[in-house]
């Protein structure tokens, strides 16, 4: 199912006579995208240009591999990004992980956690500012107050992910714990991840 399609244009001069103009459609992730999402879980993890860790070396870390293993569980969500082709380009997802087996950037047994990855030759485009939108707008429709996810410091992503909303909750030597909200109040709010920066 595609939830959305998006257009996105870049001025790559000092006028718009120089612009690029970036389409792809957004989709349900389905289980069918489990091989995909390692793939983005292995550009989330890579994203220093010194860090080269392997599919494999990943896959055994479970504290990496939980992330991905089993998918999907009935309780993950997650959106695909695909170019004109219909080719796999990023994408973002969330699953709920628990205190015995937490997540870097959990908060509670009922917030998920986001993970998030765009191919290299699609970042800078739009694509993760669309993904993370699109997968915010699939927790709300759950009726999940919030989402929260781990992000290095010196990561370009922090940037993206304050800028839509996320704030963070916790701070480690080089990475903060953040969370945004989706829009749905809950009755029962922990004050953990209030709206409040």
């Amino acid at each position: 199912m595609t939830v959305a399609r998006v257009s996105t244009v870049r001025c790559l001069g000092p006028s718009w006579q120089a612009a690029a103009v970036t389409t792809f459609n957004i989709r349900t992730a389905t289980p069918a995208d489990h091989g995909f999402l390692v793939d983005m879980l292995v550009q989330a993890v890579n994203w220093l240009p010194e860090r080269n860790w392997s599919r494999e070396e990943i896959l055994t870390k479970p504290e990496l591999a939980h992330y991905v293993a089993g998918w999907m569980r009935p309780e993950d969500f997650g959106v695909v990004a695909v170019d004109p082709a219909d080719r796999p380009i990023g994408a973002a997802w969330c699953r709920h992980l628990t205190a015995a087996d937490p997540g870097y950037g959990y908060v509670s047994d009922d917030v998920p956690e986001l993970t998030l990855g765009v191919v290299d030759s699609w970042r800078n485009r739009g694509v993760g500012r669309a993904l993370v939108r699109a997968v915010l707008s699939v927790g709300a429709e759950r009726g999940l107050r919030a989402v929260s996810l781990s992000v290095e410091r010196a990561n370009f992503a922090a940037k993206l992910y304050a800028s839509e909303g996320f704030h963070t909750v916790e701070s480690f030597d080089d990475a903060d714990t953040m969370v945004a909200h989706t829009g749905r109040p809950s009755a029962d709010a922990d004050p953990s991840v209030s709206a409040n920066p």
